[in-house]
């Protein structure tokens, strides 16, 4: 009987060891501030924000590229991840898009906008965590951290927004032209833009 009970709580113990463990991932490489390999194989694309660029070709890289990449790797490299997802679980490059949380809770996603290392880039209706990501994003502007440290009136006298896509375009940009009246709203300056969640189009690049 006494073997038995043993049997029966080691088998419990690693039970709940698998439970605890399941979900989780290591993180294999970091690419840039929002993106990340996984030891499966998995490409993963933070979800909801988008930070600065890498030009990988020897280009000049956008302003906090660098720091936002160093963010990542400080925090992610060879860690273990859990991956949360929302309505779109995969990009058009079949790339996982997921909130990527540490063991500790912390949600990388939202650490990095709070940094000032990336902007929120809501669509596709993928809203889960919208409110605290952009509560994130707006403490970072109040303390000018990140990218958010230089200017950000612009050099239109307004800009035009897209309540379905949560972009916001220059007046002359053929796709602002394209917004129904329903959806379209403006906005006296960038600042205004970020403030409200709205992310930049990447064709006119306001």
């Amino acid at each position: 009987m006494r073997t038995g009970k043993l049997i029966v709580i080691i088998v419990f113990a690693i039970s709940c060891i698998s439970s605890t463990t399941a979900g989780y991932h290591r993180v294999k490489f970091v690419y840039d501030g929002d993106t990340i390999l996984l030891d499966n194989g998995e490409k993963v694309r933070y979800l909801e924000v988008d930070a600065p660029e890498i030009d990988h070709t020897g280009g000049k890289d956008e302003f906090m590229a660098r720091a936002a990449r160093d963010f990542n790797i400080k925090r992610t490299d060879r860690a273990r991840v859990r991956l949360e997802y929302d309505r779109e679980k995969r990009d058009r490059y079949g790339r996982l898009l997921a909130y990527v949380f540490l063991e500790n809770g912390s949600m990388v996603n939202a650490l990095l906008v709070r940094n000032g290392l990336a902007h929120v880039m809501f669509k596709d209706r993928n809203f889960k965590h919208k409110e605290d990501l952009l509560y994130c994003q707006r403490q970072a502007m109040k303390e000018r951290l990140g990218i958010w440290s230089r200017p950000l009136e612009g050099d239109e006298k307004f800009y035009l927004g897209n309540r379905s896509s949560y972009r916001f375009h220059r007046p002359g940009c053929p796709f602002a032209n394209k917004i129904s009246r329903r959806n379209i709203l403006m906005f006296r300056s960038r600042r205004d833009a970020f403030w409200e969640g709205y992310s930049p189009c990447n064709k006119c690049r306001p």
